[in-house]
């Protein structure tokens, strides 16, 4: 019969191995968002914006250096909820990555947003973040007109009219 202080050193050098090639892994991030229609034309959401099904959009990372040279890129469309997912592999510390709206399929609602058309996005765990999801600003996109019952809602949020 096996000593139990040989058994427990067994198992000790076996959950250190496991916990060694999980340390060694790729790192792989799972980037997400969503991009809605602001329907107010506030520039920020409200309980009337509607998410944008097939809006697309574009990852890219940028070296930080001087010539910002593109270092990744993917580009994916959102889903029926305006939701977006985008797998990066690797980590990307030394580079600047950014999430930007590139298309809405609505013509009644297409006009770029300078404050949301683009969300930046930290792509590695040696920020102290160790969960692989990674959460992007909501990006949006101007309705042509404004719906009615904006001024209901704004009033209800605390805005006041600006006559």
């Amino acid at each position: 019969m096996a000593k139990p202080s040989l058994i427990a050193l067994v198992s000790l050098t076996i959950c250190l191995s496991s916990l060694l090639s999980f340390s060694y892994a790729e790192d792989t991030f799972f980037v997400e968002g969503k991009v809605y229609c602001d329907t107010c034309r506030v520039e920020f959401e409200t309980k009337l914006s509607e998410p944008i099904k097939g809006a697309t959009v574009n990852l890219e990372c940028r070296n930080r250096t001087v010539d910002g040279s593109i270092t990744y890129s993917q580009e994916t469309v959102t889903d029926e909820s305006g939701k977006y997912k985008i797998v990066v592999e690797g980590d990307h510390e030394e580079e600047i990555c950014e999430v930007r709206v590139i298309k809405s399929p609505r013509a009644d609602c297409n006009e770029f947003m300078e404050a949301w058309k683009k969300a930046r996005v930290v792509l590695t765990k040696k920020d102290g973040v160790l969960q692989p999801i990674r959460f992007a600003n909501s990006l949006g996109f101007l309705k042509k007109e404004a719906v009615p019952g904006c001024a209901e809602v704004l009033k209800a949020m605390g805005f006041q009219p600006l006559n």
